[in-house]
């Protein structure tokens, strides 16, 4: 999508329940195939559900390959090239386009939008799409139930030495 065009999916009509992310996904892979798009960049984690599934699911039915949570993007010749945060440092990975990407908050690079650019966003045409014309049944494919606070803890037993921590762990079982 260039940057005179803008799409909205409209999912006001499911006021009474969640759009799931497969909904989301469904959504997403009938505009990347009608819009004829090589890169998605979906968020790291949605705020409602924290749930991480929606730029994983949309790889998943385009068959697309992904990479998650990078902080750093750059495309040369239909190959991604990312950056990604990992446990054991900065991962460097490719990618060969189309493909799909979640970003992490780093990717961003914040800016001010000046008066000039303003006016012009004021003019694009934003299309708004109902969801249920995307991709159909909307039915949820899960409810939650129940949402309950875990059992409150116990309050902990300090002790003055090894000797007592081994003979506390060993009077409750766990030695």
């Amino acid at each position: 999508m260039g940057a005179d065009k803008a799409i909205h999916i409209d999912t006001s009509m499911r006021l009474d329940q969640d759009v799931q992310p497969l909904h989301v996904a469904k959504a997403m892979k009938k505009i990347a195939e009608r819009e004829g798009v090589d890169l998605v960049i979906a968020g790291k984690q949605s705020i409602d559900t924290d749930s991480n599934q929606t730029g994983q699911m949309i790889a998943g039915l385009l068959n697309w390959p992904q990479v998650t949570n990078i902080s750093k993007l750059d495309i040369a010749d239909k190959i991604a090239s990312v950056e990604r945060e990992a446990d054991k440092g900065v991962e460097k990975l490719t990618m060969q386009l189309p493909g799909v990407v979640t970003a992490d908050l780093r990717l961003n690079e914040p800016r001010f939008a000046t008066l000039p650019n303003i006016m012009k966003a004021r003019k694009v045409a934003i299309e708004t799409i109902p969801l249920a014309d995307l991709i159909g049944d909307v039915t949820p494919g899960y409810v939650t139930m129940e949402v309950i606070d875990p059992p409150k803890r116990s309050a902990g037993v300090k002790v003055d030495s090894v000797d007592a921590l081994v003979a506390e762990l060993k009077g409750k079982g766990l030695v």
